[in-house]
């Protein structure tokens, strides 16, 4: 598989994804909770999300044709999508929906201290969201077959170890970056993630023709 590739897939993930920007959310919806209970809230939410990208992985792109929509029309319409959370992440509107993602699975009737929130909100949406799912099956058309696939679902794999391991050093991790150093790396990632967005529309207009 062509190492370039992999370092775009892994880079429009990571972006995507943006364990950085969890960091906070993630603290914040485990408050009072011991080193111990912290790190099964990470496994489990990483865990759970990595299911719901494999499977779309997996089926994303059959579902996609039995509805009768093509991969260069969802490559377009992903990159557009991309290119909206580029901007939210670049004028900090992405941090404060997914806070009130994090606050609506907080006020829910079924909410109280002891709820467990890995599965929602913190492995879906705020993970395995509407674009990280959109990635996973455009890196998936990117590179078909079963071992396309497998490679896709690695690099899936690797951005969520990495949300796992700074979960895990949470604490340390924020005292070090601050609010003003998370929100300095989450412009500099919607800028790289708006690039890359206009890169799949452009790639998806080439497979209409409109495109050189």
């Amino acid at each position: 598989m062509d190492t370039a590739f992999l370092i775009t897939s892994f880079a429009t993930l990571f972006v995507i994804i943006d364990p950085i920007g969890l960091l906070p959310i993630f603290i914040a919806l485990t408050p009072g909770m011991s080193a111990a209970q912290r790190r099964a809230i990470a496994f489990r939410a990483c865990g759970v999300a990595f299911g719901v990208l494999a499977l779309f992985a997996f089926f994303g792109e059959a579902v996609l044709g039995f509805i009768g929509i093509s991969m260069p029309a969802f490559r377009i319409a992903g990159g557009a999508l991309l290119f909206l959370t580029a901007l939210d992440m670049l004028f900090e509107r992405r941090t404060k929906r997914r806070e009130d993602q994090a606050h609506e699975g907080q006020d829910s009737d079924e909410y109280d201290s002891s709820s467990d929130p890995s599965v929602f909100p913190i492995a879906i949406p705020l993970i395995a969201g509407p674009g990280s799912i959109a990635t996973v099956i455009l890196l998936g058309g990117q590179a078909p077959g079963l071992q396309g696939t497998f490679v896709v679902l690695g690099v899936a794999l690797a951005v969520i170890v990495s949300a796992i391991l700074l979960f895990l050093a949470g604490n340390i991790l924020e005292r070090a970056l601050g609010k003003v150093g998370i929100n300095v790396v989450t412009r500099l990632l919607g800028m790289l993630l708006a690039a890359l967005s206009i890169q799949f529309i452009l790639d998806g207009l080439k497979a209409f023709g409109f495109a050189s």
